[in-house]
């Protein structure tokens, strides 16, 4: 089997149909009409299996099957196909997310106050949190970095178009990444002084309002050049309340009205 026909076995089997039902449904449409015979001679599915899943897939309303000796299938064309996999694809997620939610909401909830720390890997994932966080802003919004190459273009955008709104901060020592602000009267732009961090190490410094923070680093993956990152970031807990207090003196040493 080819490695793309592979590909759409998995893609399939994703959508809810077993391997042989996979198989024997692509057999279909390069056959457009055949036997379990046909089927038999194209795939690698025994052939007294091909007959329970062709009967599976008919009753999945994507094979038609007529009753003649021998019997013959037929696939639904694929515009039909792919609806009917939506839907069903649809349904389960239905059916699963609402027991989630119904399991959630029955959770008895503790009074005690928790201090929650979250923890996220990747570059894509923690970029996506970001902007999450900064969707989440109301009055203030605190951003350093110390690299330029580790800010992408849509998290720039959101930060000024959040100028615009409240108050916003940008913050770092290379003047690359504050140069993408200079026009933008809305940014207070801060250098930060080279010995913020060492030289090798880096990352990013999120503060949201008054109760939310993330801070990520970078490290050497397997000691090589790509660089990996890890975040952690809390919500109304101490330990943000704490760092947001350590920030807003620091911005107050350093900002000049």
């Amino acid at each position: 089997m080819e490695a793309e026909e592979e590909d759409a076995v998995e893609s399939l089997k994703s959508l809810g149909l077993s391997e042989y039902e996979s198989k024997v449904f692509i057999a279909l449409q390069r056959l457009g009409v055949g036997t379990a015979r046909d089927v038999y001679r194209l795939t690698d599915v025994p052939r007294s299996q091909v007959y329970g899943a062709a009967e599976t897939l008919e009753e999945r309303g994507l094979v038609e099957i007529q009753q003649s000796k021998p019997m013959e299938y037929r696939p639904v064309t694929l515009e039909e196909a792919r609806e009917r996999l939506q839907e069903r694809f649809e349904r389960k997620q239905s059916v699963a997310f609402d027991y989630l939610e119904r399991a959630r909401e029955d959770t008895p909830r503790s009074d005690e106050e928790r201090e929650d720390f979250w923890t996220v890997k990747g570059r894509d994932t923690i970029d996506s949190r970001i902007e999450e966080i900064l969707d989440e802003a109301e009055e203030r919004v605190v951003f350093m970095s110390t690299q330029d190459e580790i800010v992408n273009s849509s998290i720039q955008q959101k930060l000024i178009e959040l100028a615009g709104r409240m108050d916003v901060y940008v913050m770092s020592r290379d003047e690359s990444f504050l140069k993408r602000f200079e026009d933008v009267e809305e940014v207070t732009c801060i250098r930060t002084p080279e010995k913020t961090v060492r030289e090798d190490e880096g990352g990013k410094f999120v503060m949201v309002d008054s109760d939310t923070v993330l801070l990520t680093v970078l490290g050497d993956e397997n000691r090589g050049r790509k660089k990996t990152e890890t975040a952690v970031w809390s919500s109304e807990t101490s330990f943000a309340t704490v760092l947001v207090q350590i920030i807003e003196g620091w911005l107050s040493d350093h900002i000049r009205y």
